[in-house]
């Protein structure tokens, strides 16, 4: 009668390899994945804050949303132009 015991530690001598690449990659891949940060969509530096509105914009939005009137609108223009800082 021969006895067999199923060749299990040929079977682990193959897989444990295997397993442990397995593992490191994943561990690459989670670090990799959790520390990437994607460059941001509206044209903005990589990490950094969004590009700030400048004073003529807020106003075109606000405008556009219908947050102020018209005259209002062009009185705060008219400011914006007459107090804009020169350049050097």
């Amino acid at each position: 009668m021969m006895y067999w015991d199923g060749g299990g530690w040929a079977w682990w001598m193959a897989f444990m390899p295997l397993l442990w690449i397995a593992l490191i990659a994943l561990a690459v891949w989670a670090v990799v994945r959790l520390t990437h940060h994607p460059a941001p969509r509206d044209g903005g530096t990589r990490g950094g804050p969004p590009p700030r509105e400048t004073p003529e914009e807020i106003l075109d939005r606000r405008f556009a949303s219908g947050e102020i009137d018209a005259e209002t609108y062009t009185e705060a223009r008219k400011h914006l132009a007459a107090h804009r800082p020169r350049p050097r």
